[in-house]
Order: structure tokens, then C-alpha cells, then sequence
């Protein structure tokens, strides 16, 4: 009854809870949020200062009492209470329009693959906390699946990999679960830090995240592209022998040197999967192919590198980065279609006002 009522003052939303950015689904309106899951924190406060795109635009350039965090850590809650800081910033954005003091979404979100019960109900009782009447878990590649319009009801081999920025999910599936997967603590941040580690190394230059990040977004790539054309980017940061500010020029194969040895990982990481995977699905993988999503994935020629060491079709999804999203919000649109898939939880039970 009280789910009934609080339903009727609430705009229901699917949340891509991600470790570098999350994306609100809202039925209707499609995605209407897309902000970094970072945290600005005064330390003498306690108070949040910023949160998103505004806390982003912080990072490096705060006072020693403003702490600019990021409360998910390779997909996982490292942060409690921040956490339940910004879904509440997040679900208020959402529900701006309807009235406050009724206003009880329910909300389908998704973790990580391989995650403990502990960690999972950490992400439902945050989002409880934050206000949610109503919380459905589901897994990330299993929203993908169905973000990319996978038949996932089917008797059909569906070989997802969803490169996000603290965990690359690889799953098979088929017939509304998953059969085979693996979750690895190795995508777009663990690149940023090869980077970073990199510049040290080679150039002796001490260099930040956002730094690190921008350079792989100009010229970051699996494989030499562009017939080999040699791409260019210039860094600056700190020189650790004098101390002193210095600016070098780096190419793409200097990017693609820094971060081989996490790619090859990744790779690595699939063909372990596929070779766990029962023969009939590995033949419907074969013809249809594997789907690469999430924000990671957009790292240019990864397709190719992947269909290179594996042997299969490998094709980015149109739009990678909203594709969980996207699949949360269909979801929600359907939830009896899709109640198999949800991760749900006996005790699972509107809370009482």
C-alpha cells in the first residue's frame, strides 16, 4: 500500500552507479544525469562542498582541508557515507519536481560482477538510505545485454565485456543468466595510473589523474591507427629532479607502451572465459561476436586488438558509455519481464515511514 502511495509522487529512475562516472535513467526522459562520482569534502566540516562535474573540476587544485574523493573504488563502496551523500544529490536532481516529502523512487542499479553479498548490500542499503522505497540490483553486464538489445531470453551465447573505470566485467549469457564470468580490477583508471607510472619512469615527470586521462582521451590507442600516422600530445607536470615545472611531447606508441601490460591482462582475462564457456554458446559467440561497452571501451582500436588475440568478431556498441543505463532503464520499464535477472533480497522491504 505504502509502495503504492510514495509511487504515486516519485519519478522512478535506473542509476549506473560507475567508479569514474554515474548516469540517471529516468522512463520517458531517457538520461538526464551524467556526472563523475567525485566527492568534494570539507575535512574541518565535514560538510560537501561539491559534488559531479563541479567536484571534478577540483581535482588537484583544492586547500589541504577539501578533499576531493571518489567513494567507489573498482566498482565497490569504499566510502559509505559519501556515497549515500551523492545518490541523495542525484535522486534529489531527479525528483526536483515532485513533491520532496513523498518523493520515494524506485530504483534499479547495478553492480560489478563477482562482488560479495557484503559489498552488494552495501550499494542497496546506500541507496536506501539515500531515499529509494524500492531497490533492484542488477549485474552490469547484464543491464548491457539488454541495453544492447540482446536476446537474452534466448538459448543464445551472448559474450559481453564492459570496461568501465575501476572494473572490466566479462560474461557470457544465455537464457536470462549468466553462465560464465569474470570481473577484473583492470580498466580506464588502472590505464590513467600506467600512465602516470610511465611519465615517471621514462620522462622522470610527476604528473596528476586529469592529466593522465586527457592524454589517453587524444591519443591513447590499443593498436597503431591511422595507417601508423604518429600522434602527438604535450604534458606537463613536475620535474622530480630539479622540482621544477617541465613539458614533454609524447606519441601514441608511448601511450600504447604504458598501458600493454593492463590490456594484455584484460585480453588474457577473455580468452580464460571463452575457454570456460560450454562449446554450443562458443559457436553462437562465434557468428554473433563480442560486444564491447562502457566508457573504457571507447579507447581507439580495441576492437581490433581484441579481434586479433581472440580469434572473434569484436564490435563497440553504438554509444558505449549510456549502454548500462540504458538496459537499467528498460528494465525498469519492464520490470516483470526482466524479474528473473534482478538480484533481490528476502528482507528486501519498503522501509517504514
Amino acid at each position: 500500500m505504502l509502495d503504492k502511495f510514495f509511487g504515486l509522487f516519485s519519478q522512478d529512475i535506473g542509476i549506473d552507479l560507475g567508479t569514474a562516472n554515474t548516469l540517471v535513467y529516468v522512463p520517458g526522459k531517457g538520461i538526464i544525469i551524467n556526472e563523475p562520482s567525485i566527492v568534494a569534502v570539507n575535512q574541518k566540516t565535514g560538510q560537501i562542498v561539491a559534488i559531479g562535474n563541479e567536484a571534478k573540476n577540483m581535482v588537484g587544485r583544492t586547500p589541504a582541508h577539501i578533499n576531493v574523493i571518489r567513494p567507489l573504488i573498482e566498482g565497490v563502496i569504499s566510502d559509505f557515507e559519501t556515497t549515500e551523500e551523492m545518490l541523495s544529490y542525484f535522486i534529489r536532481k531527479v525528483q526536483k519536481s515532485s513533491v520532496k516529502v513523498f518523493a520515494r523512487p524506485a530504483i534499479v542499479i547495478g553492480i560489478p560482477t563477482g562482488v560479495t553479498e557484503v559489498e552488494t548490500r552495501a550499494v542497496r542499503d546506500a541507496a536506501k538510505n539515500a531515499g529509494a522505497r524500492k531497490v533492484y540490483i542488477v549485474e552490469q553486464p547484464m543491464a548491457a545485454a539488454v541495453g544492447v538489445k540482446c536476446p537474452i531470453h534466448e538459448p543464445v551465447g551472448n559474450l559481453i565485456v564492459d570496461i568501465g573505470g575501476g572494473t572490466a566485467d566479462i560474461a557470457i549469457i544465455s537464457l536470462k543468466g549468466i553462465v560464465v564470468s569474470k570481473s577484473l580490477r583492470i580498466a580506464g583508471d588502472r590505464w590513467d595510473q600506467d600512465i602516470i607510472q610511465y611519465a615517471r619512469d621514462e620522462f622522470k615527470l610527476l604528473i596528476g589523474e586529469k592529466t593522465a586521462e586527457d592524454v589517453k582521451i587524444a591519443i591513447g590507442s590499443a593498436v597503431a591507427i591511422n595507417g601508423g600516422e604518429i600522434m602527438e600530445a604535450t604534458i606537463r607536470g613536475r620535474d622530480l629532479i630539479t622540482g621544477l615545472p617541465r613539458e614533454i611531447t609524447v606519441t601514441d606508441a608511448d601511450i600504447r607502451e604504458a598501458t600493454a601490460k593492463s590490456i594484455r591482462s584484460l585480453v588474457n582475462t577473455i580468452k580464460e572465459v571463452i575457454e570456460e564457456t560450454p562449446p554450443e554458446l562458443i559457436s553462437d559467440i562465434m557468428h554473433r561476436g563480442i560486444i564491447l561497452v562502457g566508457g573504457g571501451s571507447q579507447l581507439r582500436g580495441l576492437p581490433e586488438y581484441f579481434t586479433k588475440e581472440t580469434k572473434i568478431p569484436v564490435r563497440l556498441a553504438d554509444d558505449p558509455l549510456t549502454v548500462v543505463a540504458r538496459g537499467m532503464g528498460f528494465i525498469l520499464e519492464n520490470l516483470e519481464n526482466f524479474r528473473e535477472i534482478l538480484i533481490e533480497h528476502e528482507n528486501d522491504i519498503p522501509p517504514q515511514y
